[in-house]
């Protein structure tokens, strides 16, 4: 099974076919430019009448914008989809509370293709009689999200599948959608002009590009499946090469729960599961050298019976270099030390932090170091229900991004794994985990 995708059983009016042609897609993107443009001036008219001077900011980032936002990208799927997935999750609890909500709609929710449009995918891939291979081919998809759908499978001998069926255009359209993307975050302002962010485009467009092929992801989840053979707790699908192509992944199907709902699960459970995956990412980073690092909640089932959790979608494995690991190990280092200096250089070492932020706002990246310190060095498990200090942190980030000579954009693998360890522990948080962090960290160190 693929975890690009969430469950989707019991809904059968969402069946809409992808726009796919570059024409068609750029239309869309103008309707939804023009929309948000509306939005703003709508809000920006509200404030006035009530005596305000409306912000840029504030018209921009309206809950009807975002919902107009979440929609169009929902409809649009593929890149463009995935963009609006990652900026809603590595937000994370920086977004004001009412826009994190409508823009969780991106992880959560996705039109499916239309019946007609799936049979041309799939006789383009597997050829005009592909039925004939299974005894039972579920038409309507378990799972559906930004670049692919899922559908669960049995072939004539017998063995239960998961197939993921890529949206049609979603390669041939990587491109012009991240420019796109780019487009309206620089019409909207939200960009500093001078902010040179071409490097950090041409890394998305890569990274979707191996997202996007099936086979690519294959190899992955295959490579993944032998390094953590010694790892019982996990388990990955067995891939089906025979009936693999570039844009359609079959895998075995695993039973499995979404992990939030270990939400309401006993404490000794939730730090488990919890524990299980820190485990992975920190294997991922210092053992490996090889991430997957992309943090959808999605991408982790949890199997009750077993206590075993399922790791799926390898779309977005990277390889993790050697002084990239190195730069984390001096971090950590620095930060179990209790070091503040030895944090700041070494995190602008790393490309964490750009020099000209830290010789403009060095009190309140201190005060900002000083927090993570002591929420490091408290004695046992580190509670990750406990977000009290997550709001201090935002007032200092959020001044320092206000200025926006002081903006930085990070080195793109710097971003992709920092992205994996953010949402980890964002799911962390979301179960109220206890772990004790220092205590699996400290042998990585050595």
């Amino acid at each position: 099974m693929s975890g690009d995708d969430r469950d989707d059983r019991g809904r059968d009016d969402r069946g809409r076919a992808v726009p796919h042609s570059r024409l068609a897609r750029l239309g869309q993107f103008g309707r939804l430019a023009g929309g948000i443009a509306g939005g703003m001036v709508a809000e920006g008219a509200r404030r006035l009448g009530q005596g305000e001077r409306p912000r840029l900011r504030d018209m921009l980032l309206t809950p009807g914008n975002a919902m107009r936002l979440a929609d169009r990208l929902s409809h649009l799927r593929g890149a463009a989809m995935k963009l609006g997935q990652m900026i809603s999750m590595d937000a994370g609890d920086m977004l004001p509370p009412e826009l994190a909500v409508i823009m969780a709609r991106l992880r959560n929710d996705a039109h499916h293709m239309r019946p007609d449009q799936l049979q041309r995918v799939l006789a383009a891939e597997w050829g005009p009689g592909w039925r004939t291979r299974f005894s039972r081919f579920d038409p309507r998809p378990m799972a559906a999200a930004s670049i692919g759908q899922v559908h669960r499978a049995t072939t004539r001998d017998g063995r239960d599948l998961a197939i993921k069926v890529q949206y049609p255009g979603v390669r041939e359209s990587i491109d012009a959608d991240v420019d796109n993307v780019a487009i309206l975050l620089r019409v909207s302002g939200l960009l500093p002009a001078g902010l040179d962010i071409a490097p950090l485009l041409a890394e998305a467009k890569q990274q979707l590009a191996e997202e996007a092929d099936y086979e690519r992801e294959g190899a992955q989840m295959t490579r993944f499946g032998a390094l953590l053979a010694d790892m019982p707790e996990v388990v990955v699908p067995v891939l089906d090469p025979a009936l693999t192509t570039s844009r359609v992944l079959a895998m075995d199907f695993i039973e499995g729960r979404p992990i939030e709902s270990l939400e309401d699960a006993p404490q000794a459970q939730r730090d488990s599961a919890a524990r299980t995956i820190i485990a992975l990412v920190l294997r991922e980073l210092f053992e490996f050298g090889l991430m997957q690092t992309d943090p959808n909640f999605a991408n982790y089932r949890y199997q009750q019976d077993s206590g075993r959790i399922v790791l799926l979608d390898f779309g977005a494995a990277r390889s993790v270099g050697p002084e990239v690991a190195e730069n984390y190990r001096r971090l950590l280092r620095s930060g179990l030390a209790g070091n503040r200096g030895a944090v700041r250089d070494a995190a602008v070492a790393a490309g964490f932090l750009g020099a000209d932020a830290v010789a403009r706002h060095a009190a309140r990246i201190d005060a900002i170091i000083d927090i993570i310190l002591r929420e490091m060095n408290r004695d046992g498990p580190f509670d990750f229900g406990d977000r009290q200090f997550v709001g201090l942190l935002r007032d200092d980030g959020m001044a320092i991004a206000q200025d926006r000579a002081a903006w930085h954009v990070p080195p793109a693998d710097v971003l992709f794994i920092q992205r994996k360890i953010s949402g980890t522990a964002l799911l962390a948080a979301r179960l109220r985990a206890k772990v004790d962090v220092r205590e699996m960290v400290l042998p990585w160190l050595a």
